[in-house]
């Protein structure tokens, strides 16, 4: 009876440490916001320094800059909660991971039909167990779900990278396509005039058909730009809203430069033998690996005999109690837990392989942009230079125009050529921004930056 007491009080023990089912029904309704949310957001839970020491405006609606826009994508953007919720499983799992077997009970009770004299007490078998054979792979198996939780949290930090350098991109292309809008809307205002004067004075039989159908295939070429950068730029307003978790109808008003401080490329290079230590990525890459490695461990301890060891308690018909001790275990002869160590170990090696892999990646992606930016540069000096000259032109050939003085047809190319300077030199700088997004988030945060004095 002692026997039959200890076991339901365990079973009633354990009962009521018992989790409890809770629902969670699906919101069957978009969560997407109709308006910039007035939120208030923590600037020391930004995962990067330079948005710590933003504060996010208290009225979004008047405006929002580069850095506002970074920190509400790293709060709304829907593929961060999927993330974040990994690494609630990942960090469960370490739990479940770290937790010890639970014993087993066994019992059973005989009895005996028809009662004979002698033999007409009730008999029992009552046992516990316990595998002590996970014991021996329990600490590995903990340290490899440990090691991947922290790599599930890197992953999130790395992601969150990402997501800040896209909300950046995003910025900076809303912003120049407007520049460029209206840059193509001010020189089209310019080509209507001049058609419509054409068309008086073709009219009038002042100038040939030749001279008025120039100035229409002119109009007709910019207006197929201005078409294409309205596209272009509502595609990239809707990116930029399903970034930040908004209604693709939402009105953005984005306020300030679309820029990022210069960087010092000299000690840009003298840190890029810390990188392994900086970049998220490679640094989950390495719990990673340090998780397998420790898979590896367990699998090995895993070729032991898995070892059972109980005690138990019986009675029999005739009144005789009776105690004995119980071990099992498989005898490794046939399998020995070959299969999932070599499993272990090719994986191991994959990963070894991956890091390798990424890390020159990293360097190659930064050495590239090191080497392209001060070409870029140099175009973009060339190219304001010479659009600096163009526009002086463009006065003077204005004038020149209407008094007659060059003909038409010159001054449809200089008008053509001023165009696609200013073009060229709105996509350089959108170029040389995206490429300074792209080497923050590939080398790290607390980049350094040139000083003016």
């Amino acid at each position: 009876m002692k026997l039959h007491f200890m076991a339901w009080s365990l079973v009633l023990a354990g009962l009521a440490g018992c989790a409890s089912y809770k629902a969670k029904p699906l919101d069957l309704h978009p969560t997407m916001l109709d308006a910039v949310p007035h939120i208030k957001i923590n600037p020391k839970q930004m995962p990067l320094p330079e948005l710590k020491t933003h504060q996010f405006p208290t009225d979004p609606g008047q405006g929002l800059d580069m850095t506002d826009v970074a920190m509400l994508a790293v709060v709304n953007d829907p593929m961060l909660q999927s993330a974040r919720d990994d690494a609630h499983i990942a960090y469960a799992q370490a739990f479940a991971a770290g937790l010890l077997p639970d014993p087993s009970f066994s019992g059973e009770v005989d009895l005996p039909k028809p009662a004979m004299q002698g033999s007409d007490t009730h008999a029992f078998n009552g046992g516990l167990n316990w595998d002590i054979g996970s014991l021996l792979t329990y600490s590995a198996n903990h340290k490899a779900a440990l090691y991947a939780a922290k790599q599930t949290d890197l992953n999130l930090l790395w992601q969150e990278w990402q997501v800040i350098s896209e909300a950046r991109v995003l910025f900076s292309r809303n912003v120049e396509d407007k520049a460029l809008l209206k840059v193509l809307k001010e020189n089209r205002a310019v080509l209507k005039s001049r058609y419509e004067h054409t068309q008086n004075a073709l009219a009038q039989g002042l100038v040939t058909a030749d001279v008025a159908s120039a100035d229409l295939a002119a109009l007709a070429g910019i207006n197929t730009q201005i078409h294409s950068t309205e596209t272009d730029l509502n595609a990239r307003h809707a990116q930029l809203c399903a970034l930040l978790n908004l209604n693709p109808s939402v009105k953005l008003n984005l306020v300030g430069p679309a820029e990022l401080p210069e960087l010092d490329d000299a000690k840009v290079k003298s840190i890029l033998s810390k990188l392994p230590s900086r970049r998220p990525d490679l640094l989950a890459l390495k719990d990673g690996y340090k998780s397998q490695d420790e898979t590896y461990r367990a699998a090995i301890l895993g070729q032991f005999p898995d070892i059972n060891i109980g005690i138990n308690r019986q009675r029999d018909t005739s009144n005789v109690y009776s105690t004995g001790y119980m071990i099992s275990f498989n005898l490794p002869i046939f399998n020995r837990n070959r299969g999932n160590i070599a499993i272990a170990e090719a994986t191991r090696q994959k990963l070894y392989d991956d890091f390798e892999s990424r890390l020159n990646a990293a360097y190659r992606d930064i050495d590239e942009i090191l080497v392209d930016e001060p070409l870029l540069q140099k175009q973009l000096s060339e190219t304001k230079k010479g659009l600096a000259e163009l526009r002086d032109a463009a006065k003077g050939a204005s004038a020149a125009y209407e008094a007659g003085n060059i003909d038409e047809l010159s001054y449809a190319n200089l008008r053509s050529s001023l165009l696609a300077k200013q073009v060229e030199y709105i996509k350089l700088k959108e170029s040389i921004l995206e490429q300074d997004i792209a080497l923050q988030t590939l080398i790290g945060s607390e980049l350094p930056t040139k000083t003016t004095n």
